[in-house]
């Protein structure tokens, strides 16, 4: 049984008031386990405000308060896993692991990840963790025998990517060749929110190994960042492959079955409509997407992954998903 022990939080820098990235540090004198970029690690904290699981309407999981008999939430540990966006070689040289969380609003506030943004005080601060890294969401169990790795993140779902890039990356700075060229299609909601997005920019800019990326925001501000495109990922990669979007098509569904077409117009109507950040030519991130040559590898928002896997469908593209 693996051990649990309590590291430090080493730095603590805010995105936005619900997205952080994080460095924790192991508890002295040791070292975090080995692990291969893309793979988790559990993370506890001993005072959570507990939820508990049930079956939504659509049969998906969802988190209610898990309140005690006076009608109050309880209170007590929480052991939750999260992928590692740091690579190997940066916690060999520098000790840390690093991590991108979310702090997700809703009627159910609980779990790990709420108890961290519940304190101003965080860097020097405790942070239990398993002395175990885990997962086969890695590109030597995902991606063997594709030349062409596409990578779709939103959100959070972007850790394992960055671990995989940062790696490859590395690993190619040492001379080693890459086996794989990668297409990273990276969505969140606003500009400040797209995590880690001047390295990543930085990394293809070097063209140290074959790597096209694609960031972009569903939520634009009044000012145009040329280098970052717009729309939702699956969205985005929607216009690249030249299909509707996925609102179109939904509205589309809702008319052929004679079904209410409030709903799907009001989302039509407010998606935000794809546009491809500046230099990057469509037709050739399309020539990039061959079904024989590709697996598409996907992280995020439920959603957003279940549409990636219609269009993945729908050009025969294998498909792997990172489930928890």
């Amino acid at each position: 049984m693996p051990e649990t022990r309590t590291g430090t939080i080493a730095s603590w820098r805010h995105l936005s008031a619900l997205l952080a990235v994080f460095r924790l540090s192991p508890q002295s004198p040791l070292r975090f386990p080995a692990y291969e970029p893309g793979q988790y690690i559990a993370l506890r904290r001993e005072s959570c405000r507990l939820t508990r699981r049930v079956a939504g309407p659509d049969g998906r999981a969802r988190y209610v308060p898990d309140l005690d008999e006076r009608g109050r939430q309880k209170r007590g540990p929480v052991t939750h896993a999260y992928s590692i966006a740091s690579a190997p070689f940066q916690t060999g040289r520098d000790g840390h692991l690093e991590f991108l969380v979310v702090l997700e609003l809703g009627d159910a506030l609980g779990r790990l990840t709420e108890s961290l943004f519940d304190t101003d005080e965080r860097e020097g601060g405790p942070l239990g963790y398993v002395e175990r890294t885990a997962g086969d969401f890695t590109l030597a169990r995902r991606a063997a025998g594709a030349p062409h790795v596409l990578m779709v993140a939103t959100g959070t779902g972007l850790a394992p990517f960055v671990s995989m890039l940062r790696a490859l990356d590395h690993d190619a700075l040492e001379g080693r060749p890459v086996p794989w060229a990668v297409t990273l299609f990276f969505a969140n909601r606003t500009r400040p929110e797209l995590a880690f997005h001047e390295e990543l920019a930085a990394i293809a800019a070097a063209r140290r190994f074959d790597f096209v990326y694609l960031p972009s925001v569903s939520r634009p501000g009044p000012g145009r960042d040329a280098e970052v495109g717009e729309g939702r990922a699956s969205n985005l990669l929607r216009h690249v492959l030249g299909l509707p979007l996925r609102e179109e098509e939904a509205l589309a569904e809702a008319r052929a079955g004679g079904a209410d077409l409030a709903a799907p117009t009001a989302a039509l109507e407010r998606a935000t409509r794809p546009r491809l950040p500046a230099g990057i030519d469509a037709a050739a991130v399309r020539a990039r997407v061959d079904p024989r040559r590709t697996v598409v590898l996907t992280c995020g928002n439920p959603d957003a992954m279940d549409d990636v896997g219609r269009v993945a469908d729908r050009f025969s593209l294998r498909l792997e998903r990172e489930e928890w």
